[in-house]
């Protein structure tokens, strides 16, 4: 008999068990670019405004920062246009908004000095009748070109011209020059006033240890009118900061003789190596009103001539009304001249 036996299963027919699905790593996610947070632009933009605003209260203390800061006040709306770019840049609409801050205090403080204020355009003699015009220049010792500095400033036809920072080699050339224009003219050190009117009461004014300032008396046909010539002392950025003690102490010297001054008509003329605004000067200034500020037109920035970028040369009046002010084409100084029409 015969018998079958049966072949081991081979497990060919059974099911074959499924291996678990491999979970992949899941990939790093890209880290986005790194931005300044737009908190830090909004910050930096308040602080700015803040800085604008309070301008006045900046101490001094150290290294004469809060006059430096107010002397270069004007440029300080680029931060506007840069902060604005950064807030772009980086998406951040908390830093647009707060860009605003920084915009409205500059737009307070200069929106007024962008316009024209003049009330009489024409620059000359007899623009307006009862009037006078004036024109001040800090000529430079260096100045290779004095004769043609001097033509320059006599083709302006103001009636008084105050001249600063004169030399013994220069000044021989602009009385040459000047001569046919202004009959009168007196030169005491540094600084001279050639007018069309009779001068009286030349003196010095003691603002430094060397003659840096005069005055005199134009007599005018509408009335007397003192007129001072001013160059106050130098200004340097240095490691030691904004050094101004000089010009300072001058500034109140100067001021002392204006407070005294007699004569109900005042013009100050000259280089005051610092701005309107520069709080160092407001003995001088809070006495006085800028010819500028009130019948300009812009900043009228005067130095340095190539470029300017502040205004330290300006016209100073009191007891008359300023009723246009400008700033002339550079001629052979670092500075350039200031010319205003003043109403009597």
């Amino acid at each position: 008999m015969l018998t079958t036996e049966e072949e081991p299963s081979t497990g060919a027919d059974a099911p074959t068990p499924t291996p678990a699905p491999i979970k992949a790593a899941p990939r790093p996610t890209p880290t986005p670019p790194q931005r300044a947070p737009g908190r830090l632009l909004a910050l930096v933009a308040l602080l700015s405004a803040a800085l604008m605003a309070l301008h006045a209260h900046l101490p001094n203390t150290a290294l004469n920062l809060g006059s430096l800061f107010q002397t270069l006040l004007p440029w300080t709306g680029l931060a506007v246009p840069a902060l604005l770019a950064l807030a772009a840049v980086r998406r951040s609409r908390l830093a647009a908004i707060a860009v605003l801050a920084p915009a409205l205090v500059w737009a307070t403080l200069f929106g007024p000095t962008l316009t024209d204020k003049g009330k009489d355009r024409g620059k000359g003699t007899g623009a307006t009748g009862h009037s006078l015009t004036v024109l001040s220049h800090n000529v430079d010792e260096a100045n290779p070109d004095p004769a043609g500095t001097a033509r320059a400033l006599a083709g302006a036809k103001a009636d008084v011209l105050a001249l600063v920072e004169l030399s013994e080699e220069s000044t021989p050339v602009y009385e040459r020059e000047l001569a046919a224009a202004y009959p009168h003219h007196a030169v005491l050190g540094g600084v001279g006033l050639w007018s069309r009117h009779r001068l009286t009461a030349v003196a010095e004014v003691e603002i430094m240890p060397w003659t840096r300032a005069m005055r005199a008396t134009a007599a005018t046909p509408e009335g007397p009118v003192a007129v001072y010539a001013a160059h106050l002392a130098s200004v340097r950025v240095s490691g030691a900061g904004f050094t101004t003690a000089r010009r300072n102490e001058a500034a109140r010297a100067l001021a002392s003789a204006v407070r005294a001054e007699p004569a109900p008509r005042v013009v100050v003329l000259g280089d005051f190596n610092g701005t309107y605004r520069d709080r160092a000067l407001a003995p001088v200034t809070s006495q006085l009103r800028s010819a500028q500020r009130e019948a300009g037109d812009g900043f009228g920035f005067t130095y340095p001539a190539g470029f300017p970028v502040v205004r330290i040369d300006d016209v100073l009046v009191k007891g008359m009304d300023p009723r246009a002010s400008w700033t002339l084409p550079a001629t052979g100084s670092d500075h350039r001249p200031v010319g205003a029409t003043l109403r009597f």
